[in-house]
């Protein structure tokens, strides 16, 4: 067992992350920076981007140790947790953390969406980010929210093809929201950058998947708009409805969850008096209010809240424009038809959506039929029977991430030594 110790440990190296670690690092506080991924980044900034570099420059700058590869399976006590790491298990001690493990994106079942060749949004750009060749691929975008239109400027630049964009919100909601873009000129300058990326692929509004049809890999989507349905042939199927908080590790702390998100103060403080949020996991806002949460956590964890009131009117603003996309990327309620009787819901466990839907809660759903229960600890379809029951589901607990039985061990041998 291998001991860290910090000041402040921060969990998660994106936007929010990697802001807090920085600010508070510049203050002269001792910080450690934990991530899954084996670069910094995170899924916005996977690579790293030209964005991201400015950032870990002042990490490294500012003394912060990072800690790749890692991931926390447990808490021990407050303010220590085990830790799986690439040298082993480890125990961090700190006097505050910084949670920062951003959003995951929302797949909800239709029949077909298990067949292989549908990927969600986001996990077909890390794809091929990490090698998957995707050059002559003929491949449809579908779903819900900006992310749509920004991969698909980006899989234009791998060499695919892409079909078209299937944008489930109401087409008179898109229109407004365009016109209401004035009020961001940054935003402005983003959507004709990405309308220019784009030129020549349909933008249809209104629709949505509704079955993916193929034999041992896709061949098509069918595709409603509430009046009508068509078929589009397709090499892949590209689809997320939006991304959700991913709040797992928070729920596991015991950090109050609402309505899906961390709940928290103005600066960040959650109902764990040690423990602060900032980012997604507080609810879906993009990459600029991440940043600013981030850098306002990391202040406030320095003990520096003067400095981080300052902050509080951008982080305002930033959620104001948060507002305004989840109103117009609204998940109309024809989706809770999608899933048919038969239709998989939870992929780990392979149970239907007949086994979940008679049940009354989730944790009900859980007991009859394992749904939730697998690998994925219910990350993909708890949400996605979320939306579809209504139900609230956080009932996360350790192992928070998967650990080999030895780093478990390692966490009972270090109570019995104590």
């Amino acid at each position: 067992m291998t001991d860290h110790a910090a000041d402040i440990l921060v969990v998660g190296a994106g936007p929010a992350g990697m802001a807090a670690a920085v600010r508070a690092a510049e203050l002269g506080r001792s910080v450690i920076l934990l991530d899954e991924n084996p670069t910094p980044g995170g899924q916005i900034w996977r690579g790293p981007t030209d964005e991201a570099r400015p950032w870990i420059d002042r990490a490294n700058a500012a003394g912060v140790r990072t800690l790749s590869s890692s991931a926390l399976v447990q808490p021990l006590s407050r303010g220590a947790y085990l830790a799986s790491t690439p040298a082993g298990p480890a125990r961090i001690a700190a006097n505050a953390t910084i949670l920062a493990t951003g959003g995951r994106e929302l797949f909800l079942p239709f029949p077909g969406w298990d067949l292989p060749g549908v990927f969600g949004v986001g996990a077909l750009q890390a794809l091929a980010k990490s090698g998957y060749d995707l050059a002559g691929k003929n491949i449809l975008v579908a779903g819900s929210g900006p992310l749509l239109l920004a991969v698909s400027a980006w899989l234009r630049e791998t060499g695919s093809n892409v079909l078209a964009i299937a944008e489930q919100a109401d087409p008179a909601q898109i229109r407004r929201f365009a016109l209401s873009l004035i009020r961001w000129p940054s935003k402005v300058r983003q959507a004709l950058s990405l309308k220019f990326a784009l030129l020549g692929v349909p933008y249809w509004t209104g629709s949505w998947p509704v079955r993916a049809e193929g034999d041992t890999r896709l061949r098509s989507v069918v595709l409603a708009d509430g009046l009508r349905e068509m078929r589009v042939e397709c090499d892949i199927l590209a689809c997320g409805f939006g991304l959700v908080p991913e709040t797992h590790l928070a729920s596991a702390l015991g950090c109050e969850v609402r309505t899906g998100a961390v709940v928290v103060d103005d600066f960040g403080r959650t109902s764990v008096g040690d423990v602060f949020a900032a980012g997604e996991l507080t609810g879906i806002g993009g990459h600029e209010k991440s940043l600013v949460e981030g850098q306002i956590a990391g202040l406030a964890a320095a003990e520096r809240e003067d400095l981080a009131r300052d902050l509080l009117p951008t982080l305002a603003r930033a959620k104001a424009f948060a507002g305004v996309l989840a109103e117009v990327f609204r998940l109309r309620r024809e989706l809770r038809s999608l899933p048919t009787h038969d239709t998989i819901v939870c992929r780990c466990e392979d149970v239907s959506w007949s086994r979940i839907k008679g049940n009354a809660s989730w944790r009900e759903a859980k007991i009859q039929t394992r749904c939730g229960m697998g690998p994925c600890q219910g990350r993909i379809c708890g949400p996605a029977v979320s939306f579809l029951t209504g139900w609230e589901v956080a009932d996360a607990r350790p192992p928070i991430s998967p650990a080999s039985v030895s780093t478990l061990l390692s966490s009972t041998d270090d109570m019995e030594a104590s």
